[in-house]
């Protein structure tokens, strides 16, 4: 019997505790592979090439007796949920990035979300990190052994001549012993605790890019997966705790990069306003805590929509300013936009004046954001004034901002419902409203009923139970007859809305009982996997 148990998500990457029998291992975990699955040695046709048709494959592959299962791209799996699968020839995955991708996506699409995968004699120091961002769990120690006898040294930068060991570059045991066989297998078990330590702080992304540098194919892999947003986004948290690091121009491609741009969009719904000013970003997140921006807010006096031009989220609206990552990301600040860069806010901009048409568009700008603006409007077929004679916080910009803005009317800004539109894409209905903000906690309530408060880590709202009635019929989740004790358990979950990711706010609904929290996994994987927490249950209400 094999049972495997999730305990921290991030993206493809998890870690968690594969049980074989009375055999216990640590995911995502090495070990020789003779040790956990004796008889594999033994196993006859389970080598098929990942290239072969399916038809070769399905007339080559051995069926699967015990663990682990076999599983191949060109086939269609009978693996149940808790099997470790296997996919073997993987290494050879590494040298083709698009094929690797297509492969990847193939798998996991028709695997459980609760299987733990195996890459036999694919792991190195210098590739477990790809390996693990792409959702393998388990390796073994067969490819450093091969380096080892083909006199190679083996560390997270490559593979290097065994004579470096002399030189310092590592302190290990097998170092100091002068064994290569354990210096090798203990930079691989430490590369992978590294790995580990950055699934559970949900970073490991920041940290295979920059892994990834050091190797052509691995950057190449990670645009290829990118580029699978629908696949990969809907395995993405909808917030993380941590920062996003935009790095490198990669970042305008990450996936909740493309998610908050998509839903400011397709989603946000902004206040009634005749006028829209465009402004810089800042280093300081959330930016209205910058001294810049409180100039900026005080020059424009409410009379106009405030949306933030920035690389590389593209646009984020005054309302939307804490939702992460707008208030999470980090970037290199040096004044230069490149053409990708300007090309792609530049877009974004356009596609939201196209949507919503102001009277006015003001451009409180400079350098690389001016150049996006201008790019905009011109895409847009609208035009651009301009209000600042140096920079946008010197005295003279700001008077004449305040100036283009003398005469126009008060923006009624809402904070609530543009989260709410961001957040769970509906229109609600937030007359009545009453917001009491004192950072960085926020209260929302109709006459004395508390309806939401905001999660300062993350933005987002989290709806009571009056205030779900605000939000009919999203983010549900039900469940079958059973009042939660704790946590919603996979078991428990009848069906779950499909537009749930990881972190949303979600309602639990059953007969004998409602329940609010936080999905601890995305809907797909609420229906498709036989263990796991679903829900992080808040508070329960009895039917």
């Amino acid at each position: 019997m094999a049972t495997v148990e999730v305990k921290k998500r991030d993206g493809l990457a998890r870690t968690g505790i594969l049980t074989l029998g009375e055999e216990i291992v640590r995911l995502p975990g090495v070990l020789d592979a003779e040790d956990l699955f004796p008889d594999l040695a033994d196993r006859s046709f389970s080598n098929v090439p990942l290239t072969a048709p399916g038809a070769f494959a399905a007339a080559c592959l051995s069926p699967s007796k015990g663990q682990p299962v076999t599983v191949h791209p060109a086939l269609t799996s009978t693996a149940s949920s808790g099997d470790c699968v296997m996919v073997a020839n993987w290494n050879t995955a590494l040298g083709n990035p698009r094929n690797y991708t297509e492969w990847l996506v193939r798998l996991k699409e028709h695997l459980p979300p609760d299987t733990a995968w195996y890459a036999p004699g694919a792991a190195l120091p210098s590739n477990v990190h790809i390996l693990c961002y792409s959702g393998f769990d388990l390796f073994d120690f067969i490819a450093v052994d091969l380096k080892t006898a083909q006199h190679r040294f083996c560390l997270p930068e490559g593979e290097f001549p065994a004579e470096i060991m002399d030189t310092g570059v590592c302190g290990c045991e097998g170092c100091r012993e002068g064994d290569l066989k354990t210096h090798n297998r203990l930079a691989l078990g430490h590369e992978i605790a590294l790995v580990t330590r950055f699934i559970a702080d949900q970073q490991l992304r920041e940290f295979v890019e920059a892994r990834s540098r050091m190797e052509a194919a691995h950057v190449a892999i990670l645009r290829h997966l990118d580029n699978c947003y629908s696949f990969i986004e809907q395995h993405l948290p909808v917030a993380r705790s941590g920062r996003l690091g935009a790095m490198s121009g990669d970042a305008l491609k990450r996936p909740e990069v493309r998610r908050f741009a998509g839903r400011v969009l397709s989603r946000y719904l902004p206040p009634p306003a005749d006028v829209a000013v465009l402004l810089p970003c800042s280093a300081r997140k959330p930016y209205s805590t910058s001294q810049s921006h409180r100039k900026f807010s005080d020059a424009i006096g409410g009379r106009a929509l405030e949306l933030i031009v920035t690389s590389p989220l593209g646009l984020v609206p005054r309302e939307l300013e804490r939702i992460y990552p707008a208030a999470h990301y980090d970037i290199p600040v040096t004044g230069y936009w490149d053409r990708e860069e300007l090309a792609f806010t530049a877009g974004i901009v356009a596609d939201f004046l196209k949507k919503h048409p102001f009277r006015r568009v003001i451009a409180h700008l400079e350098g690389g954001a001016l150049e996006t603006a201008r790019m905009a409007a011109a895409i847009a077929g609208i035009s651009l004034e301009e209000s600042c004679s140096i920079r946008p916080a010197a005295g003279d910009s700001l008077r004449n901002l305040g100036s283009l803005l003398d005469g126009e009317r008060q923006v009624r800004q809402d904070s609530v419902h543009g989260t709410l539109s961001w957040q769970f894409g509906i229109d609600v209905d937030t007359r009545g409203m009453i917001v009491r903000w004192k950072p960085p906690n926020l209260s929302v309530k109709k006459g004395k009923e508390p309806l939401f408060s905001l999660d300062p880590g993350t933005g987002l709202l989290r709806p009571t139970f009056a205030g779900w009635k605000f939000i009919p019929g999203v983010y549900r989740v039900r469940i079958d007859d059973f009042v939660p004790q704790g946590d919603i358990l996979v078991p428990g979950v009848i069906t779950a809305d499909p537009a749930i990711r990881e972190g949303d706010e979600v309602l639990v609904e059953g007969s004998l009982a409602l329940a609010t929290g936080r999905a601890a996994m995305s809907a797909s994987g609420m229906e498709a996997s036989a263990r796991g927490v679903a829900v992080r249950v808040r508070k329960v209400l009895k039917e």
